[in-house]
């Protein structure tokens, strides 16, 4: 059973870079032939895709986010990690990780996900 879990401090500030980490157990992000992803949903709002990264490594990006996000990884923890930069109040989101065959998941039926970090950005 594959099994992911968000991390990371809940409350950022203005115009500081969110940094989260999803550790995945029962899979190997390596080897893995699906798509390692970051979603999000403000209060009130739909999810929203922000992108992932591949088995090989390769990252890909929801346009409205790509100037302010990166992805990467850390194999040898087995580990994928997301940096949000100059965060505003309206990035304050459940940040969930998922897996799943498709690139852009925005339904929590598509494949195996985390159970959600909640991070307010507020000074």
């Amino acid at each position: 059973q594959v099994q992911l879990q968000e991390s990371g401090p809940g409350l950022v500030k203005p115009s500081q870079t969110l940094h989260l980490t999803c550790t995945v157990s029962g899979a190997s992000i390596t080897t893995n032939h699906g798509y390692w992803s970051w979603v999000r949903q403000p209060p009130g709002k739909d999810l929203e895709w922000m992108g992932a990264i591949d088995s090989g490594g390769s990252a890909y990006y929801n346009p409205s986010l790509k100037s302010r996000t990166s992805i990467s990884r850390d194999t040898s923890k087995n580990q994928f990690t997301l940096r949000l930069s100059s965060v505003i109040p309206e990035d304050t989101a459940v940040y969930y990780c998922a897996v799943a065959q498709t690139l852009v998941v925005v339904s929590a039926t598509e494949g195996y996900w985390g159970k959600g970090t909640l991070v307010t950005v507020s000074s």
